[in-house]
């Protein structure tokens, strides 16, 4: 069985996420400089297989489009276009970047390892992939 890969899109750094071969746990990959996740993506793709990227969606409370989903719908569609083979899955993200703050307080990481905006998108991106999971069984 082939991986799931989340991404968790941002303007400066996209969070990435991935499930072990049998697609039953999330665990946060890396967090890559946005202007290299298609060079970082197809280094990956060579060595592991993925049957399906999960993007965030991000959505304003009332349920429309957030301010970003313009830049991230750009991404999806390049993605789709570079990995055609590999289907794509949109998760709505609302609150990912709260809830990951508070993963990681609920860790114990203290307050300068906190600030770590990096660590942040690759736990938002967990917890992307874990709701998509949640949701397929």
């Amino acid at each position: 069985m082939a991986r799931i890969l989340a991404i968790d899109y941002g303007k400066i750094r996209t969070g990435i996420a991935i499930t072990d071969e049998l697609q039953i746990i999330a665990s946060g990959l890396t967090t890559v400089d946005t202007k290299k996740i298609f060079s970082f993506l197809t280094e990956y793709l060579k060595n592991e297989s993925v049957e399906l990227f999960v993007v965030g969606e991000p959505k304003q409370m009332n349920n429309t489009a957030s301010e970003s989903a313009q830049i991230i719908n750009i991404f999806i569609e390049k993605l789709g276009l570079t990995f055609p083979k590999i289907p794509i899955k949109r998760i709505d993200e609302r609150f990912t970047s709260k809830m990951a703050f508070q993963s990681m307080i609920d860790s114990g990481l203290k307050k300068q390892q906190r600030k770590n905006k990096a660590l942040i998108d690759e736990i938002s991106a967990t917890i992307i992939l874990q709701s998509y999971l949640s949701q397929k069984n």
